[in-house]
């Protein structure tokens, strides 16, 4: 699979946003926390308000004390392992979904997201589509196309509603469950959302 980031860098990145935030880091923090006696999470999350710690921050450190779920520990690969665990036989159908979408820009400007249940790609500015095993035969490319005007629609037969992705930053998506499925008209619409959302 192509390089993925994990939760383990949205760690990283979050600790680093709580440094910067308060100047104190999350082991300064932990300490903090227990010495609070604070023994639920809702009562933290006040806590933690009532310092001005919201957000990544915030949930970070509710996690530090309460406990990761499991699959915020798991690698990149062992994430999409896990998607695919009972319907391998679509996996080269995602692989080659994830090679056109990073294929269609210059290497590094496409950058891959491995989630619980989905896999995201991103430009600098934000994710532009997602690729999910939806159901045991077929996967969805979900896309943010904010334009289908300029000659766009008349391309636009395969594009179906993304309400079945429960993303509201995807606003289109197209059913694939065959390794032909990723064909030209995928590429070029991967191309549309990426250009969209740079």
């Amino acid at each position: 699979m192509v390089d993925a980031k994990d939760w383990r860098q949205m760690h990283e990145w979050s600790a680093q946003l709580l440094k910067r935030q308060t100047g104190h880091g999350v082991d300064d923090w932990n300490v903090r926390i227990r010495e609070t006696g604070i023994t639920s999470r809702d009562e933290l999350q006040q806590w933690l308000r009532t310092r001005n710690i919201n957000g990544y921050a915030q949930q970070l450190l509710i996690m530090e004390r309460f406990g990761y779920p499991e699959f915020l520990l798991k690698t990149a690969e062992e994430l999409v392992a896990d998607q695919f665990a009972d319907r391998e036989h679509l996996r080269p159908v995602f692989n080659e979904v994830i090679e056109a979408g990073v294929g269609i820009a210059n290497q590094g400007l496409v950058e891959v997201q491995a989630r619980k249940s989905y896999v995201t790609l991103r430009t600098r500015r934000r994710k532009f589509a997602m690729v999910k095993p939806t159901t045991k035969t077929r996967i969805d490319l979900g896309l943010r196309i904010v334009d289908l005007s300029g000659g766009h629609q008349r391309f636009a037969a395969r594009l179906q509603s993304a309400k079945i992705l429960r993303d509201e930053a995807m606003t289109h998506r197209i059913p694939l469950s065959s390794v032909h499925d990723v064909d030209d008209e995928v590429c070029y619409w991967l191309a549309v959302a990426f250009e969209q959302n740079t």
